[in-house]
């Protein structure tokens, strides 16, 4: 048995990278922090254009979908570009509305909602507990989810936007009010599911933070001399990235495995696989993001250097639907 991306998977990386490196995400991160949409939605509808909300959406709802495996590769060149935006909480809403729709509840959300995530043209966002207490650009996006024990009701508008380690992600608790979609046990099974989803779609922009953050620091160490001498000839720069690499390579297989459990629909095996896949690819981005600080000196610290964006990025996906310690104690208790 091949575990290998086949050949129209890889294409379709390579692709979403070719158009995300002309896009000018740096600048686009950069103008969402400040609160400016206009180029991070540019950029979400290129993404939306090559179908990768899609991905999370059913079929019957005009998507292409589920396909975790291509969501994993689309999610990975997101995070190696740093992509600005609630990617992950929309594909968490889009598979809680269709978990809903296909028990029967909030089907008329459902047939609003997900044809316009899958073609790009919603900007949506979700409030639960497996996120915590904020909903992640609340501020900006065209619908805000909240789900609230057994009930599941529509934000109507959102509170004050709190700091963040990563500037470009805007938090902000939702307000009271709005409608409410549906209520009952499916509401907390879907939001269960949803919630996997969410933390696997974080593992996998994690791991493309890591991948972009160790790429810049090696072309980095090939430049910067000191003693007359190339940095990333010293052998312990060549131990520091070492240890990144591995460290993302051994999180690469269990965020494809975390893919395939959940294209299998065993809940409890995939809740696992995903939880294992989600600390190593958070970890291992925050190693990469450390590492790539100490080795470019002081100019990491700046806000002006791009690299500063990945490293913030890397922080707060690692402990963004679901920390270290409450992925481990999953993994455990399975």
């Amino acid at each position: 048995m091949r575990f290998l991306l086949d050949q129209e998977q890889t294409e379709f990386g390579r692709t979403l990278d070719r158009m995300l490196s002309a896009a000018g995400t740096a600048e686009a991160v950069r103008a969402w922090a400040r609160g400016e949409r206009g180029p991070g939605r540019a950029v979400w509808g290129r993404l939306g254009e090559a179908g990768v909300f899609a991905l999370a959406v059913p079929e019957a709802y005009e998507g292409a979908g589920p396909l975790p495996v291509e969501l994993a590769v689309a999610y990975v060149e997101a995070g190696r570009h740093a992509v600005p935006g609630p990617l992950v909480e929309t594909a968490a809403a889009a598979v809680l509305l269709a978990a809903l729709a296909e028990r029967g509840d909030a089907i008329a959300a459902g047939k609003h909602w997900l044809p316009r995530i899958a073609a790009g043209h919603a900007v949506v966002t979700v409030a639960a507990p497996a996120g915590g207490p904020y909903a992640l650009d609340a501020d900006a996006a065209d619908a805000v989810f909240v789900v609230e024990g057994e009930r599941l009701r529509t934000g109507s508008g959102h509170g004050p936007v709190q700091p963040s380690l990563d500037p470009a992600r805007r938090l902000a608790g939702p307000l009271g009010g709005g409608e409410v979609l549906t209520s009952g046990p499916a509401v907390a099974a879907a939001a269960a599911r949803a919630a996997d989803w969410a933390a696997f779609a974080t593992a996998a922009q994690a791991l493309g933070t890591g991948l972009a953050l160790l790429e810049r620091t090696v072309a980095y160490v090939k430049q910067r001399t000191q003693f007359g001498r190339e940095i990333g000839s010293f052998q312990a720069v060549k131990h520091r990235l070492a240890d990144v690499l591995i460290a993302l390579e051994f999180a690469r297989p269990l965020l494809f495995g975390a893919a395939l459990a959940l294209a299998d629909g065993a809940d409890r095996a995939a809740g696992a696989a995903v939880a294992a896949a989600k600390v190593a690819a958070g970890e291992a981005a925050y190693t990469a993001a450390r590492t790539a600080l100490q080795l470019h000196g002081a100019i990491g610290y700046t806000d002006e250097y791009d690299l500063s964006l990945w490293i913030r990025k890397a922080r707060a996906l690692r402990t963004a639907w679901g920390s270290p310690s409450v992925c481990r104690a999953r993994v455990l208790a399975t």
